[in-house]
């Protein structure tokens, strides 16, 4: 006879990792019953014999969830860290490669927003505020933003509208703009290091990170069509490879997954910016059109889920920096704060997206009111 807990599991295995790509690797979820540490004691109130809530007792995290855990980041082909924790009613971190610094890609665009609030909260910004953006502005890879500037030579669109298309829809020209009108770079380093963000770096911008990633000195022509694709085509492969295991090593916009749980657990409690550039920050990211296949896809109904991805460049076999970072809410208001980080591997995307529904829905089996 299976314990609760187990059949929790057992449950959310059956459902979540259906796919026949990973069937081998996560084929842990439905072996032996999970095992469990001792339950942490329940917390006495002040008043004599009254026990408070189990919730607020809950200051380790479930052992079951962490062999879990475990047990398939183990399996899963390639360098990737994870970082889960609880906010509410109790909190606490578990994970693996917690402390190693991973490729952030498109996930820093939420340092660049926070730093965007920051200011507008400082009145330095306000949000109705125009940026203008040329095609001396253009970016490379996922810019929807980039036709309207073409069409019309140059466009001016507010900093909630660029905040709006930098984080919904990764827009690389929009959080480029966005860096530029905050004061570039070093304006969202002092941000992190202002706010005690811990092990989490800013890159150069879009336009310098991603040629120097691919071996390249960047050029602004590169923006327009697939340049950047046949300038990268034509560089050696020895030095793209040298160039990309570089970035890999030590990436320039690197972050420890532990760290980005903890500054997401910062922002859904009101510690990083104001009330009303909490709400707008939290709404923008719920409405995140990219990744609906990775740690959504997990998250069960009735929760709800907000976050930010990023996906760095490929060269065959390997994949690098496919990420997903967002905080999961359940029915009865408790959060959790994720980092699935995927510095390298040569999972097919399927299986990619698989692993990280499959951390998503263990949080939510093994959640405790």
């Amino acid at each position: 006879m299976f314990s609760k807990t187990t059949k929790r599991v057992h449950k959310a295995c059956q459902t979540g990792l259906a796919s026949l790509a990973l069937l081998s690797v996560l084929s842990g979820c439905v072996s032996a019953p999970v095992r469990r540490g001792p339950t942490p004691p329940a917390a006495i109130a002040p008043a004599p014999a009254v026990v408070a809530p189990a919730r607020l007792a809950i200051v380790r995290p479930p052992a079951g969830l962490e062999n879990l855990i475990q047990d398939q980041w183990r399996l899963f082909p390639g360098r990737t860290g994870v970082a889960i924790m609880r906010v509410d009613g109790g909190e606490w971190v578990l994970g693996r490669r917690m402390d190693e610094l991973f490729p952030q890609q498109s996930v820093s665009k939420t340092w660049v927003a926070l730093t965007v609030l920051d200011m507008v909260d400082q009145g330095k910004l306000r949000l109705d505020q125009k940026v203008r953006i040329t095609r001396d502005d253009l970016a490379v890879f996922h810019q929807p933003i980039r036709d309207q500037v073409i069409a019309n030579g140059s466009i001016e669109v507010s900093v909630l509208n660029l905040l709006e298309t930098s984080i919904r829809a990764s827009d690389n020209t929009a959080n480029d703009s966005l860096l530029r009108t905050v004061g570039g770079p070093q304006a969202v380093k002092s941000f992190i290091a202002r706010k005690n963000l811990g092990a989490i770096r800013f890159g150069p911008g879009e336009r310098a990170l991603q040629s120097g990633i691919a071996g390249l000195d960047w050029k602004q022509e590169y923006a327009i069509g697939r340049r950047f694709y046949a300038a990268r085509d034509a560089v050696p492969l020895a030095t793209r490879k040298a160039a990309l295991d570089r970035y890999l090593n030590d990436p320039i916009d690197g972050a420890s997954p532990q760290a980005i749980v903890r500054a997401l657990a910062k922002l859904a409690k009101g510690e990083l910016l104001s009330a009303s550039s909490t709400r707008i920050m939290l709404d923008i990211m719920s409405r995140t059109s990219s990744g609906p296949n990775r740690l959504k896809a997990g998250v069960p109904a009735g929760w709800s889920f907000l976050h930010k991805t990023g996906t760095g460049q490929v060269l065959p076999p390997v994949s690098t920096g496919y990420n997903d970072i967002g905080i999961m809410t359940a029915p009865d208001g408790t959060r959790y704060a994720i980092a699935v980080m995927m510095g390298s591997t040569t999972a097919s995307i399927p299986q990619r997206m698989t692993f990280m529904q499959f951390v998503s829905r263990a949080v939510a089996s093994y959640h405790q009111n």
